[in-house]
């Protein structure tokens, strides 16, 4: 995981409230899509690089993938982005 992935993956507003509806619980595609309009290749795209930034995990279950949050990415970034504005005396 780099900073600048996570960070462009978080630049998009479809993946920042995808994000958010994962802070309730774990879902899968097509529950997550509910709250879209968007086709379901462009779900997936989303999904993909989040999951690739390290910002969300997946599990499968029979035919369906459930996804959840990564929290420790989720610290690592947040203490990535402090080293950079740490001042030093």
């Amino acid at each position: 995981m780099t900073i600048s992935k996570t960070l462009s993956a978080l630049s998009d507003p479809t993946r920042r409230k995808i994000l958010d509806l994962l802070k309730k619980s774990e879902m899968n595609a097509g529950k997550i899509g509910k709250h879209f309009k968007i086709t379901a290749p462009s779900l997936t795209h989303h999904l993909n690089v989040l999951r690739d930034a390290g910002l969300v995990s997946s599990r499968r279950d029979g035919k369906e993938i459930f996804y959840s949050l990564n929290l420790s990415v989720f610290e690592e970034v947040a203490g990535s982005v402090l080293k950079i504005f740490e001042i030093k005396k």
